[in-house]
Order: C-alpha cells, then sequence, then structure tokens
C-alpha cells in the first residue's frame, strides 16, 4: 500500500521551491528554545535585576542538552525515514517511526530523575555564582520536571518533517511558543513567581506541544497514514533499525551537547566579570541566535530533501538543493547582520533598563553579530553529511566548531584581550570553520561523483 501524502514534496521539480517548502516552515519551528528563552528572560528583566536574567542564561545550555537526547531518535529518525521511501522500503520507515517515538519517552526519564538528584551541582556546573545560584535551580528544577516532554515535542518535529507533515509539525512548535509566553505573563508578571514561573511556563508549552503530535498522529493513522502508527502492536525494533538510528543521531546529538558545553565554558569566563557581564552577554546571545537557528531550521527541513535525492541516486537534484539552500542561509545571515549593527542598542533597551548595561550589550551585539553568514554553509554542510548517514563527517565539523576551535579560542582570546576577546571568539571560530566546511564538501561531491554515481 503506497503511504499518502509523503512524497509530494520531495517530487517538486522546481529546487529553489521544494527548498522553500521544506525549509520555510521549519525555521520558525527552530526558534522555539530560543523563543522560549526569550520569553523567560523578557518578562524576568521586569524585576529589573541582573542576576535573574543571569539565571536564565546560565540554564541555556542545560536545556539545550536535555534537547539533544532528543535529537538522537528525532534527526537520527527523520534521517533514516527520509531515505527509506526513497528506496522503496516504506513499510520499514513506519516500524523507524514508531521505534523512535517510544525510544523519546523511555529516555525522557533520564534528565528527570538525573537532574533533580543533582540540582545543586549541575547549577554550580553551568556557572552560577552566590547571586545568581538560587534563580538557577529554581529555574532548572521545573525544566528537569518537564524534560520527558520537551524531549518529545523536540523529536517530534524532526519525525514529522520525514513523514511530509511539515506544516502539523510548525503548527505544534507555535502553539507551545504561544502557550509559553501566555503563562510567563500569569506566572511572572502576575504571580509573582520569577524564574520558577519561567521554566514551569517553558515545560508546559512543551507538554501541550506534545498532546498536539500525539493526537496528530492517532488522527493520520486513522485516515490511512500508515508512516505514523503509534500504537505498540507495531514495535518491532531490530538490531539493523536501532543502529542506523543511533548511528546518525548521537553525532547529531553531540552537535547540541557540545555547542552546550562550549556555551557553559563560556559562561564561565564571561561570569569573571560579574552577573551584569553575564546579562548583557545572555541577551545580546540570544538575538544573535536568531539568524543562526532559522539557518539551522533551513538546514533541517532540507536534511530530508536531501536524503530522499541519495536514497534515489539523484545526483544533479542533490547538489543543487545544498547549494542553494546555503546560498539562501548566508543571504539571510547577511541581512540579520546589517540589522543588528543599526539597532542593536534599541535591541537591547527591550529587555533592559540600566543605560550601562544596555550600552555593554549593543556593543556585545555588534560583535556577535558579525557570524552571522557563516552558518549558512556550516549548518547546511552538517546537515547534507547527516542526510547521508555520514556520522562521522558530521561529527568532525561538531567536534571542531566546539570542542577545537571554540574552547581554546574563548581561553587564548581571553588571555589576551579579556572580556573582549570572550566575546569575539564566536565570530573568529565560525569564520575559521566554515572555510573549513568549504573545503570538506567539495571533497566529499566529488568523491560522491566519482564512486556512487558513476556506478
Amino acid at each position: 500500500m503506497k503511504i499518502r501524502n509523503t512524497t509530494s514534496v520531495f517530487e517538486e521539480k522546481n529546487i529553489s521551491k521544494a527548498i522553500m517548502r521544506v525549509g520555510l516552515p521549519a525555521m520558525p519551528g527552530q526558534l522555539t528554545t530560543l523563543i522560549y528563552n526569550l520569553a523567560d528572560t523578557f518578562f524576568v528583566s521586569l524585576t529589573k535585576e541582573p542576576a535573574t536574567i543571569a539565571a536564565v542564561t546560565l540554564c541555556a545550555p542545560i536545556l539545550l542538552i536535555i534537547m539533544s537526547i532528543a535529537c538522537v531518535f528525532g534527526m537520527g529518525g527523520s534521517s533514516v525515514i527520509a531515505r527509506l521511501p526513497g528506496e522503496k522500503k516504506e513499510e520499514e520507515a513506519a516500524s523507524t517511526m514508531n521505534f523512535c517515538v517510544y525510544a523519546m519517552a523511555a529516555a525522557g526519564m533520564i534528565p528527570l530523575v538525573l537532574g533533580l538528584v543533582f540540582l545543586e551541582s549541575l547549577a554550580g556546573i553551568s556557572g552560577a555564582d552566590e547571586n545568581n545560584i538560587a534563580y538557577t535551580c529554581d529555574y532548572l528544577k521545573w525544566i528537569f520536571a518537564g524534560a520527558p516532554f520537551i524531549m518529545l515535542a523536540n523529536g517530534f518535529v524532526h519525525l514529522f518533517r520525514s513523514a511530509g507533515l511539515v506544516k502539523e509539525g510548525t503548527i505544534g512548535l507555535i502553539m507551545g511558543n504561544v502557550i509559553n509566553m501566555a503563562l510567563d505573563y500569569v506566572f511572572i508578571a502576575i504571580l509573582g513567581w520569577g524564574t520558577a514561573g519561567a521554566a514551569l511556563a517553558t515545560s508546559a508549552g512543551f507538554l501541550c506541544a506534545t498532546i498536539y503530535y500525539i493526537v496528530c498522529m492517532l488522527h493520520r493513522t486513522s485516515r490511512g497514514n500508515r508512516l505514523v502508527p503509534l500504537t505498540l502492536m507495531r514495535f518491532s525494533p531490530n538490531a539493523a533499525m536501532v543502529r542506523s538510528v543511533v548511528s546518525i543521531g548521537i553525532p547529531g546529538a553531540l552537535i547540541t551537547v557540545l555547542m552546550s558545553v562550549s556555551n557553559i565554558v563560556l559562561n564561565n569566563y564571561i561570569g569573571i566579570y560579574g552577573s551584569d557581564a553575564v546579562a548583557s552577554y545572555g541577551i545580546a546571545y540570544k538575538l544573535d541566535m536568531i539568524p543562526i537557528l532559522l539557518s539551522v531550521g533551513l538546514s533541517q527541513g532540507v536534511a530530508p530533501l536531501v536524503g530522499y535525492f541519495y536514497g534515489g541516486n539523484r545526483k544533479k537534484r542533490l547538489f543543487d538543493t545544498v547549494k542553494y539552500a546555503a546560498l539562501y542561509g548566508i543571504a539571510l545571515g547577511a541581512v540579520f547582520t546589517a540589522v543588528f549593527i543599526a539597532f542593536g542598542k534599541p535591541l537591547a533597551a527591550f529587555f533592559l533598563q540600566d543605560d550601562a548595561l544596555i550600552e555593554q550589550t549593543g556593543y556585545f551585539f555588534k560583535i556577535l553579530c558579525l557570524s552571522a553568514p557563516m552558518p549558512g554553509v556550516i549548518n547546511m554542510v552538517t546537515g547534507y553529511f547527516q542526510a547521508l548517514g555520514a556520522a562521522a563527517k558530521s561529527l568532525a565539523v561538531t567536534v571542531l566548531r566546539n570542542a577545537v576551535l571554540f574552547i581554546p579560542g574563548v581561553i587564548i582570546l581571553n588571555y589576551f584581550w579579556k572580556l573582549d576577546g570572550v566575546i569575539a571568539a564566536q565570530p573568529v571560530v565560525e569564520t575559521v570553520l566554515t572555510v573549513i566546511c568549504i573545503f570538506m564538501y567539495i571533497r566529499d561531491i566529488r568523491s560522491q561523483v566519482h564512486y556512487r554515481f558513476n556506478q
């Protein structure tokens, strides 16, 4: 039986239109974590206490690590599922989808238990000091409590894209964002629960998104879409399936984990210069993440398209997709760089009241945004390797960025230029990594042409 609505997007003749159809819906979805965090930061900033803003900033990498566990089965499953229909193996795709959903649900208990047991230790590792550790623990407590739903909601997004349910995936994320922001206002502005209220609103938003995705799966199954089975009767993983998902998913998860680790190191170095510096950097960094995450969303939305063309041995459409998606990402980043340089201080003033903090945040902003066009290449090359199942190459890009280049870069630049050097680490590292990624991609496509497509 042919699965409905799984190939229409992938068979779009115009490559640019196909990229827009899969990429645009995924782009706002990728902003979910940032929107949650920006909403938390905005409402927490109403307390006019820099230590609370610093606490939300310090907790962001922990939230990303929780989400990264979902990537093992979300991104890994998405890559496998997207390739299988191109190879006419639709029943295997359905079984993989079923396995990934239940695996995410089970894995969600790991951060819930470990996070609550080691709460204060994790707050200290994230960079909290005596001024903000209480606020940090208040935030982390409710994030860990909602960890299973955070993981499921984020994993479902990837799985839905591979099943051709791009619109439904985006709707769930938007709904979660709206609920989070509404509850932020209630819990923080009205009830005065501070950082605890911010985290509770975030977890509640992910809970509602998870419920929506489950309902969508049940509805689609009832209408004959066999690619989204939720029943335990279809839970039939085998060693080859698990190995395929995990071998791709772990490098994808490590991308987020290593990014979070590098941010924890960065936060600790910025923390040397006080809570005000952490608060200023946190706001500048979150705003600068808008074009970066849009680029991530574009590359992840396009990844199933790349995987489908790879599985179908269609080299020209594969390479054109990567090329145009990268160019769109670069252009998008360039536009944001121009906007941020022009309006950095007014944007900072939206979150801060102190003139000195606004000035410092605007200065940080102008440095960070210089790297905004670079992820257009970096993320697309990473997504390309993930879509092809080249886990080692995808992981290599991540290790280069976050371990080999970024952490030593922060240490060295801090030694020579103090706080300015720490802030400049991101654009310096992203520029170097962009050049490396271009060489890696060119080398890979040459090998693809010679060894796969010419067979």
